[in-house]
């Protein structure tokens, strides 16, 4: 009988230092990424790294808003006699529950603050905001699905597409970066959260977070990555 003998080939220390380098260099890419996106639509380097910490920050933070009824599925077994043989068979039931909506702080809230302190400066961001906002959200009410046991899935890279090119077909001169911005956080928003809120209670999940993916969520990282197509 033969033994298996694994190991690692390298000092616990090794590992562990490689570990911290690999996350600080996710992190610095992760500033590089997002931080050209911030600064592309006219933040300095400071508030890019506010604006970052406070997401990374509010991300732990969910703010419940309303209680839905939600129908839980339960799987119930079922005892049958078959010629005095007694049977088991299972069957699908519902229970009724309550499913809470929360908003979170860094995935929902401070995307859409930003979105309305750009929109309160310019009318010209104001009008061409909304507009790009409407034709976003319902491309991404249409792709949107809900799944049980997971909330409102949308394909990652529609939404920001979608509003990179709305801001690049309007007459937005130079403010098409922001146009894509506000585009992608509010259209996402409203097409994949808000027009679907009824269907979470059908999802038998007993909470859900809109933008509680905190920065990694479908609202945050459409308004980003919408700058960067752009």
């Amino acid at each position: 009988m033969y033994r298996k003998v694994v190991y690692a080939p390298h000092p616990p220390i090794y590992i562990t230092l490689l570990a911290i380098l690999f996350t600080v260099t996710i992190l610095f890419f992760f500033y590089g990424f997002i931080g050209y996106a911030f600064r592309k639509i006219g933040f300095s380097t400071m508030t890019v790294a506010l604006l970052l910490l406070t997401t990374l920050l509010g991300s732990y933070i969910n703010i419940p808003l309303i209680k839905i009824r939600s129908q839980v599925p339960i799987v119930r077994v079922k005892e049958v006699s078959f010629f005095g043989i007694l049977i088991r068979v299972p069957e699908i039931d519902k229970i009724e529950s309550y499913t809470t909506i929360a908003i979170n702080l860094g995935g929902a809230i401070i995307p859409v603050l930003v979105s309305i302190y750009f929109m309160a400066k310019d009318y010209q961001i104001l009008f061409y905001g909304l507009i790009g906002s409407c034709i976003v959200a319902f491309i991404t009410h249409l792709i949107a699905r809900p799944k049980p046991g997971v909330g409102i899935v949308t394909p990652a890279f529609i939404p920001p597409l979608a509003a990179a090119l709305v801001a690049i077909i309007l007459p937005t001169n130079q403010q098409q970066p922001i146009i894509a911005y506000v585009s992608g956080v509010l259209g996402t928003l409203i097409g994949a959260d808000i027009t679907n809120i009824r269907k979470i209670g059908r999802l038998g999940t007993p909470y859900a977070s809109i933008g509680g993916a905190g920065t990694f969520d479908g609202i945050f990282l459409s308004g980003v990555l919408a700058v960067l197509l752009s």
